[in-house]
């Protein structure tokens, strides 16, 4: 009897199993994106039953127990879990595989997984592009890679940006060469949303590319289709709206009237305004120069899917930028086209090609320097309106105290006229050759060309005397055509023997080439003196002077290159680069270079020892050296050229001909870089937290230094004459780089990425070898000598000018302090008094040292990105410490306005000891001291973006995959003690980097986005 209970029992209770048993429907999607998962693998937990993933990431099962466990497995990603509760459609998110180190890493001619990476490499992907939305790749840059600092030359839309990886290194170029999809491209004109990842090389690993290696290297790998995926749409758009970040305080009319009152009255003249009765706040130059609500637009949108033989992607995009200042007269336009083909034609043979399209328009206004739009801005007094009674400009008066370069900074713009138009096709057609198992031999053809037409009009004008008058109009003309092509051919073996022991050999060719050519010509007399007309073709008149100019240029490298990478147990990494470089930039005798470089790891968490740490995952130690090139200085240096121009006197009668160019030099040799790393590469808390840790030497040896300063006996005065590139001088950088990254998923619905990464970094002149011992450059105020130079035991650029130390307050100590007559005038009190630095008793230029430096000793960036649901929220900031900046966007003519912290002058004993007093007379207040040095350190609130996603079941309705939408800042704020526009500016000269000549400030942009994918 209870044998039978018990079988009953059983089956009552499998009937009850059976009877609960549910049929489960879902999608499956990944985290970040929204985007759907076709081919993952969905099983029941201790059962047989098991489905895949469609193309659109949807599965059914049926038969499922109630409160069953669905494991969702997929390469690349996290394992997932989800208990059934009843019969539902699910919606499952994948998150990405934290610890990514089966992630492959492109290194060159060649790919790793990141485990075994042995080099400094860091890597951006096309998610963090997806949140920074920068319009120019470079900005993306900034504060994400550890060792990678971007400096803008100009907020002005179009505007050049420049990279410098772990410091400046040269006084010549400093660039990073940028490879795309394996030949060399330009960064700054590719479209964002094309771009897959971006590695950087940042040490020894980059020998393989030789000459072009030394600054770094950054790898950019572009999207391509998927195999056996179906046709997929994205588009993506955003409008933003763009304003200055900053105004900086000049005086009103009634603050300006009474200070050049009292400093005319200290100079013992006439003040020039008796009564300020009725002047009131005047005119804000920088209200008026300065437009709000400016409009930006991108549109791109991308299709790509492929077969199981064949994938393809094509893309285009649009932007239209125009300026904080001018709006239309600095604006930019950028449209993009992109296909991508790879296609397996046979078994063995595989073909892939990417071609991309760019054209640009930009138009540009004076900036940057003096007599630039916002110089005058923050010239001109607030006294002057912007129009006269005729509603004509105003003319800014021509006397003494306002000189000859302020004018209506309104009228400057109006009567700007130039247009720059850039067209460039670029592409690759590449083929593997799987030759025989483990050998594919490679050959990849890379190809840049490119046409730019220039137009500047000088309209007849007059300023009232002004040295921006134009007594007669004209127009200039220029057309350049630049062209490349590089032909990669390298065969790759692989070879695994027996358990422990794997090779990797790599030997291969380059051919590269470049050539292009350039003319220029100015015509006279404009008809109507207008733009509509301004074209050589219609100009009339003629001028003795040369008119025109040309040029062409050829170079060419011949290189050779292997690298033998050696695994052994998959714990001892070795690897081994030799490289052979022949540049028609050098003389024959200096033609060749050869570039070695060995690095190593170790993963000690590999080891049999390690055991099974719940804490510390992974662990890898790495180590490099190695010498790399640089030939990117000015072409021909080493040979002399009839480039120049000059006037000769025949019977009596002047003629234009031609002379001797840019000094040649037949000794030009490479310059060299020596790279030393060591790396830490761990993971903790089950791979939530990575750390990476480098401390590097790059010491750069024979420096190629255009320009050197020479004898002007020597002709180098003359148009399209130059200075010598020499070999001159050793600069060291040294650092630290730190990097963390923390990544952690609550619960389905949320999880949390935190990123923070800073670098220390130390820079040194460790020889100038020009004769003199340093090499000068920059410039500051008018007739100054040169602020800055490059000089041994110096960091490159330093300061150099008189050290302050406070203000005389009396004539007493006045007579008590060494003279400073040797400046341009007697101390009188209220003036600053610099420091004797020699100690001889005389203020002279031998007391001018070293006053600031504009490179930062650390540079830091945080970012965090939360996903709640629906909602993605991301911020990105960055930070420098430590650099200085002059200030020399005032100009100190007795009669133009000034920032309002003069209002603290000196007006008397025990007034101030840190601003001197005003005077029209004679001081030497003015020269080049740490007055107009500032502390330019930074921290920036780069972007901020919120976002909302539809779930897939309501954007599916609507026939979509993903629908989201997003708001965001860029450029939100920054905060600096720097009195000027953008304390992270720059001009990205080495030597005279830093100068604030009036910086047109990069503007805050508030975004309005849409990201749809069909």
């Amino acid at each position: 009897m209870k044998s039978k209970l018990v079988v009953i029992a059983f089956i009552l209770l499998a009937s009850l199993g059976y009877a609960q048993t549910n049929e489960i429907n879902g999608k499956v999607i990944d985290t970040k994106s929204g985007s759907s998962l076709p081919g993952v693998n969905v099983r029941v937990k201790n059962g047989t039953q098991s489905a895949s993933t469609d193309f659109d990431g949807s599965f059914k099962l049926s038969k499922v127990p109630t409160n069953a466990v669905l494991i969702f497995s997929y390469v690349g990603y996290l394992d997932t879990q989800v208990t059934v509760k009843g019969s539902e459609s699910l919606v499952v998110k994948m998150e990405e595989e934290a610890s990514q180190l089966k992630e492959i890493v492109v290194i060159g001619y060649g790919s790793q997984k990141k485990r075994e990476v042995t080099g400094a490499v860091s890597v951006l992907d096309a998610k963090a592009l997806d949140v920074i939305k920068p319009i120019k790749v470079e900005q993306a840059l900034q504060g994400t890679v550890s060792g990678v600092n971007v400096t803008t030359q100009s907020g002005s839309p179009g505007a050049a940006l420049d990279i410098r990886i772990r410091g400046i290194a040269t006084n010549g170029e400093n660039r990073p060469t940028t490879i795309i999809d394996g030949y060399v491209g330009e960064l700054g004109l590719l479209n964002p949303n094309d771009i897959e990842t971006i590695t950087v090389l940042k040490d020894a690993q980059a020998a393989i590319y030789g000459t072009i290696g030394a600054n770094g290297v950054i790898l950019i790998t572009t999207k391509t289709g998927k195999k056996n995926a179906k046709t997929k749409i994205n588009f993506n758009t955003y409008v933003g709206f763009q304003e200055t970040t900053r105004t900086l305080p000049t005086l009103n009319a009634t603050e300006y009237a009474l200070l050049l009152n009292e400093s005319y009255a200290n100079g013992g003249q006439t003040i020039p305004y008796p009564n300020v009765t009725g002047l009131g706040k005047g005119t804000n130059w920088q209200k008026e120069v300065f437009s709000t609500g400016v409009p930006i637009i991108n549109h791109d949108i991308s299709i790509s899917g492929g077969s199981e033989k064949m994938t393809y992607a094509v893309s285009g995009s649009h932007l239209d930028q125009e300026g904080i200042v001018g709006t239309d007269k600095s604006g930019f336009l950028r449209n993009t086209a992109r296909v991508s083909i790879g296609a397996d034609l046979t078994d063995k043979l595989k073909l892939k090609t990417n071609v991309i399209y760019t054209y640009f328009n930009r138009k540009s206004l004076n900036e940057n320097g003096l007599g630039s739009v916002l110089f005058n801005a923050l010239n001109t007094p607030a006294t002057l309106k912007p129009y006269d009674a005729n509603g004509n400009f105003t003319l800014v008066p021509s006397t003494t105290g306002l000189g000859t370069e302020i004018i209506n900074p309104l009228a400057q713009i109006d009567n700007t006229y130039n247009d720059y138009s850039f067209k460039k096709l670029n592409g690759n057609f590449g083929l593997d050759y799987k030759l025989f198992d483990g050998f594919v031999l490679s050959s990849t053809i890379g190809f840049n060309t490119s046409n730019s037409e220039s137009k500047d009009f000088a309209k007849q004008v007059n300023y009232g005397g002004k040295v921006f008058d134009v007594q007669r109009s004209s127009i200039t003309q220029g057309a350049v055509n630049d062209n490349n092509y590089s032909f990669d051919i390298f065969g790759t073996y692989t070879k695994k023997i027996g358990e422990d022991h794997s090779f990797v050999g790599t030997i291969g060719n380059t051919i590269f080439k470049e050539w292009g050519n350039g003319l220029f010509a100015t015509g006279y007399d404009v008809p109507n003196n207008s733009w509509e007309f301004a074209d050589i073709s219609l100009t009339t008149g003629t001028l003795d002077a040369k008119t025109n100019s040309s040029y062409v240029y050829d170079e060419r490298r011949l290189s050779y290159f292997g690298r033998i990478q050696y695994d052994f147990k998959g714990r001892y990494l070795l690897s081994a680069m030799l490289r052979r470089d022949a540049s028609t930039k050098f003389g024959p005798t200096n033609r060749v270079g050869y570039f070695p470089s060995f690095t190593a790891g170790w993963i000690v968490s590999d080891e049999p020892f390690y055991g099974e740490s719940k804490t510390l995952n992974f662990m890898k130690l790495r180590a490099s050296y190695g010498t790399l090139g640089n030939d990117q200085i000015p072409n021909n240096g080493y040979v002399g050229l009839l480039g120049g121009e000059a006037t000769y006197v025949f019977n009596g009668v002047l003629v234009n001909g031609t002379a001797n160019g840019q000094i040649p030099n037949p000794n030009l040799k490479w310059e060299e870089a020596r790279k030393f790393d060591v790396g830490l590469d761990l993971k903790l808390f089950d791979n939530k937290l990575s750390i990476i840790t480098d401390y590097f030497i790059d010491t750069r040896k024979d420096l190629l230094i255009p320009n050197i300063p020479v004898s002007g006996i020597s002709g180098i005065a003359a148009p399209g004459a130059g200075a010598p590139t020499l070999n001159a001088g050793t600069v060291r950088n040294s650092g630290v780089e730190f990097s963390m990254d923390f990544k952690h998923t609550f619960t389905n619905d949320l999880s949390l990425s935190l990123g923070y990464n800073v670098t220390f970094l130390k820079n040194e002149v460790l020889a100038v070898d020009n004769g003199t011992g340093f090499i000068e450059g920059g410039s500051f105020g008018v007739g100054q000598p040169a602020p800055s130079r490059m000089e041994v035991g110096k960091p490159i650029g330093y300061f150099f000018g008189y050290k302050t130390d406070g203000i005389f307050q009396n004539q007493a100590e006045i007579d008590a302090h060494p003279s400073q007559i040797a400046l341009g005038a007697n101390a009188a009190p209220g003036d600053l008094r610099y420091v004797d630095i020699n100690g001889d008793g005389i203020i002279n230029a031998n007391d001018r040292t070293n006053i600031g430096d504009p490179i930062p000793e650390a540079t830091m960036g945080f970012n965090m990105q939360v996903n709640y649901k629906n909602l993605d929220l991301a911020v990105y900031t960055f930070a420098s410490v430590g650099n200085d900046m002059v200030r020399n966007y005032e100009r100190t003519l007795s009669d133009a306005n000034r920032l309002n912290y003069v209002l603290d002058r000196w007006t008397g004993e025990g007034s101030t000891n840190s601003t001197p007093r005003v005077t029209t007379g004679a001081t030497s207040n003015n020269v080049f001291s740490n007055y107009f040095v500032e502390d330019a350190s930074y921290i920036r609130i780069q972007n901020v973006q919120l976002g909302y996603t539809l779930s897939p079941t309501v954007s599916e309705k609507i026939g979509v995959s993903k629908f989201r939408i997003y708001t965001g800042v860029n450029n939100l704020y920054t905060f600096t003690k720097y009195k000027g526009y953008d304390p992270g500016a720059s001009n990205g000269a080495p030597i005279g980097g830093g100068i604030d000549y009036g910086f047109y400030p990069i503007p805050r942009t508030y975004l309005f986005g849409l990201n749809i994918n069909f």
